[in-house]
């Protein structure tokens, strides 16, 4: 088992050399001095090596935590160096699909569709302005709590038009991350789909048809798209 101050001593020679520590895990002392981490294991009947980083950037207990997440992975039929090339290819994905580069996205597809100069400023100072604490964010960790918090600033600046507008462009933003190659599972909690309920108006008096007699009166359980009842079949008495 190393300790930190066998570390520290530890002289360049003429060639490379190791210090184990034990459970596959070593450290490589170069001829200029420098020291790096190492973790031998092996996977599939195979020998593999991993780097876990300079001495001392990784620090002896970092270097040894890095070791058993190793062999965590290794435990549930992981090959860590796998692992890590999917991390990091994950990581290179999201690092392209932030909340600004599919604003982008939306902005190029409202160009290429001819609407008007003033449109294109209004979404371009909705998503890359007002949006702006989202910018950088990947897209999909972004979350309902952040999006509530964007729209409350501006809603409590007065503009509550501007904090509709602002949320119907960040939906566009959303729905294209869900559409476009899984960058997205689903959309955050305040762009989930309006509920389909039906609702009612209040029945007004009734109206009469002078001169037909005819009743007509609104429906009291009328639903959205038919606001209105069909006229009765009976007249009114004279």
């Amino acid at each position: 088992m190393l300790t930190a101050l066998a570390i520290q001593n530890a002289k360049p020679r003429n060639k490379p050399y190791l210090l184990t520590d034990g459970n596959g895990l070593h450290l490589v002392v170069k001829e200029n001095g420098s020291k790096l981490w190492r973790l031998r294991y092996r996977f599939g009947g195979k020998q593999n090596m991993i780097s876990l980083g300079p001495y001392p950037d990784v620090s002896l207990a970092a270097a040894r935590a890095k070791r058993d997440d190793a062999r965590k992975l290794l435990t549930d039929g992981k090959d860590p160096s796998q692992q890590r090339k999917e991390d990091r290819l994950t990581a290179a994905v999201a690092a392209r699909n932030t909340f600004r580069a599919v604003a982008e996205e939306v902005l190029a597809a409202l160009e290429e569709s001819n609407v008007a100069v003033r449109t294109m400023v209004k979404n371009r100072w909705l998503l890359l302005d007002l949006a702006a604490p989202l910018a950088d964010r990947p897209v999909a960790d972004v979350t309902p709590a952040e999006v509530l918090a964007v729209l409350k600033k501006v809603e409590k600046s007065g503009r509550r038009e501007t904090a509709k507008r602002l949320r119907a462009a960040m939906g566009r933003v959303f729905r294209l991350a869900v559409a476009t190659c899984g960058r997205l599972r689903t959309r955050p909690t305040p762009f989930a789909a309006r509920s389909r309920r039906r609702w009612s108006r209040p029945a007004p008096p009734s109206l009469t048809n002078a001169s037909s007699g005819h009743s007509w009166q609104r429906s009291t359980s009328t639903t959205v798209g038919r606001p209105y009842g069909r006229p009765s079949s009976s007249r009114r008495s004279p």
